[in-house]
């Protein structure tokens, strides 16, 4: 054989080897990643913290349908649903789960010990079991804390900005969708009573509990009233209701999220929810490439915002302090 065709040979066996070697090379494994919401899928801060999610993973190199697949599942602010989603998540065995909220967490601890979680917009990981400690969470879970408890201290100074002849402090909440409720109503009490303020603590189960609820302050210029952070509290027709009934009644109100202040609450001051989403990708990141959950520790809020609704503020004839606007994120004429 002339060394020319010996070549030719060898070169054109090469260039069928890439080929060969592709055919029997694993296809690249897509890592499968559950994402459990409390809320509803139309929640605009939901919206707001999965395109957030989604943008942050994608910088990360992670594209949903190419090199992960995201599955989500909303669970409307119902338990029992909750604990449907999480069974289901849990059973096709994704490689991490982002939990929201302290039920849907709950609900993901009971199904998996193994499988990572990422919790997002959970108040007391460690007095409601989910890790030993912050710095050191241990097990399979970390995520990002939705607000410290002392926040309630900062509630009550804001109503008090709003109402300077404020005697009373109510705070409503469902303790059945918000079990840490002790995390803020200790504080709570505390910094109210300090300031020489009763604390009210009423609880609500449904939405035939809020009317009533307003029944003993209706109208008393001397009472303010404080939403907890309670998965119940986000839904529509419960954020449409209590600041409808809050208006009616003429009770001044501070909410823990700005968009019930969009809604037409009168003053909100709370953690930048779908921000928290944005920062849990990277623990997501951290945890497809090798990460275990017991070394990454939970992590506090870093974006807090304050939101005012001044045309609420008006028909309820209050008039808002200029530090407090001038202080404030958002303002609503």
């Amino acid at each position: 054989m002339r060394r020319r065709d010996f070549i030719r040979g060898i070169g054109g066996s090469a260039a069928a080897w890439p080929l060969g070697a592709r055919a029997q090379q694993p296809a690249r494994k897509v890592q499968r990643v559950g994402v459990l919401m409390a809320g509803t899928e139309a929640d605009p801060q939901l919206q707001a913290g999965q395109a957030k999610f989604t943008k942050a993973l994608a910088e990360l190199g992670w594209t949903d349908a190419r090199n992960i697949r995201i599955d989500y599942r909303w669970a409307n602010a119902d338990l029992d649903r909750m604990s449907a989603f999480a069974k289901e998540l849990v059973e096709q065995k994704p490689d991490v789960i982002v939990g929201h909220t302290t039920p849907v967490t709950a609900a993901l601890q009971r199904e998996t010990k193994t499988i990572p979680i990422v919790f997002v917009v959970v108040s007391d990981p460690v007095g409601s079991g989910f890790v030993a400690s912050l710095a050191r969470p241990g097990g399979n879970t970390t995520g990002f804390i939705n607000l410290e408890g002392s926040l309630a201290g900062k509630w009550i100074e804001l109503l008090k900005d709003i109402i300077p002849n404020l005697r009373r402090a109510v705070i409503i909440f469902n303790p059945e969708t918000a079990p840490y409720f002790s995390y803020y109503l200790q504080p709570f009490e505390a910094a109210a009573r300090s300031a020489g303020i009763e604390p009210v603590t009423v609880r609500i189960h449904a939405l035939a509990d809020i009317e009533p609820a307003f029944a003993g302050i209706a109208g008393q210029s001397d009472v303010g009233l404080i939403q907890m952070p309670d998965i119940f509290s986000t839904r529509k027709d419960v954020i449409d209701l209590i600041t409808s009934v809050a208006a009616r009644n003429r009770v001044p109100a501070i909410y823990p999220y700005g968009y019930m202040v969009a809604a037409g609450g009168l003053i909100s001051y709370g953690v930048d929810a779908p921000d928290l989403f944005r920062r849990a990708a990277d623990y997501v990141d951290r945890i497809l490439k090798g990460a275990k959950p017991s070394d990454l520790p939970v992590q506090l809020p870093t974006r807090f915002e304050l939101a005012v609704n001044l045309k609420t503020a008006r028909a309820l004839g209050l008039t808002i302090p200029g530090t407090l606007i001038a202080r404030a994120d958002e303002v609503i004429e």
